[in-house]
């Protein structure tokens, strides 16, 4: 083979690798888009319009507590610990989300000097 032969066919290998890497980034994001589309559907039955709006306000200040919160909901329903009890008013979502802070509240160091 000749050098020429070889860079053609290196040339076509990475453009064969990043076709694939491009396609599996697509398929990565599909999924994705498709996963948060679900969480939302199951949000929408299990929170009341008013309890959706208190968790975007909470999604906006603390995204992680959002998203341990949409979690542990889903756990919830899926178990089916809230059964009867969807959708979730807005009070019912205030006193779990106090609950869940406490559980979930980090325990802060305090150094004293002396």
């Amino acid at each position: 083979m000749s050098d020429e032969d070889l860079r053609r066919l290196r040339e076509e290998k990475l453009a064969n690798i990043q076709k694939q890497q491009a396609m599996n980034e697509y398929q990565q994001q599909q999924q994705q888009n498709e996963l948060e589309s679900q969480k939302k559907n199951i949000m929408r039955v299990i929170l009341s319009p008013e309890a959706r709006s208190r968790l975007t306000n909470i999604q906006m200040a603390r995204p992680d507590f959002a998203q341990n919160i949409e979690l542990q909901l889903i756990q919830s329903y899926q178990t089916g610990a809230l059964r009867g009890k969807t959708p979730l008013t807005d009070e019912t979502f205030k006193t779990l989300l106090i609950q869940l802070q406490k559980q979930t509240k980090k325990h802060e160091s305090k150094i004293q000097f002396k």
